[in-house]
């Protein structure tokens, strides 16, 4: 059965609901605003640190990588957004390596949902902070992330300590 209400006690409802309301929007109204003036402070702009931009693939000064084409990122990435291209060749001490030969990322179909980041067991790969990505062109959005002429970088081997020979 419905309770009947008086009208005083529907009308002291509705002006409770209505300072609800007005509560909000005046802490909202007041609170501090973080709009961002784009593309006028293109320069000074930073995106917060959690930001997926592009997918990158860092290098150091001597054009070296930390890839193994070990392809753990090609078979995390749902939408097959990346294409590992590994070639085996036969070290000096006559062992057999595989290398990167090419890094294929296609940004159109990237979702950057960063499982090929998670799943990269030598940090190879990262986002950066880059978000401008409109082309006319979209053969401009296949990315080769690996630099020409670049190798992975080789593991130091440990100085035996002089002290302890």
């Amino acid at each position: 059965m419905e309770e009947k209400q008086s009208y005083i006690g529907g009308l002291g409802k509705a002006v409770a609901s209505l300072a609800t309301g007005l509560k909000t929007t005046m802490r909202e109204y007041f609170t501090p605003k973080i709009t961002e003036q784009y593309p006028e402070n293109r320069k000074t702009l930073k995106m917060f640190d959690r930001f997926r931009g592009t997918l990158v693939m860092p290098h150091n000064e001597q054009n070296e990588h930390k890839c193994v084409a070990c392809g753990l990122c090609q078979m995390a990435c749902p939408n097959d957004s990346i294409h590992v291209v590994s070639e085996t060749i036969t070290t000096e001490d006559g062992k057999k390596k595989k290398v990167l030969a090419r890094y294929e990322y296609n940004l159109a179909s990237c979702m950057f949902c960063q499982l090929c980041v998670n799943a990269c067991p030598h940090g190879a790969i990262t986002f950066d902070q880059n978000f401008e990505h409109a082309v006319f062109d979209r053969s401009k959005l296949l990315l080769t992330l690996n630099r020409p002429g670049s190798h992975v970088e080789e593991k130091k081997k440990p100085v035996a300590n002089e002290q302890n020979a």
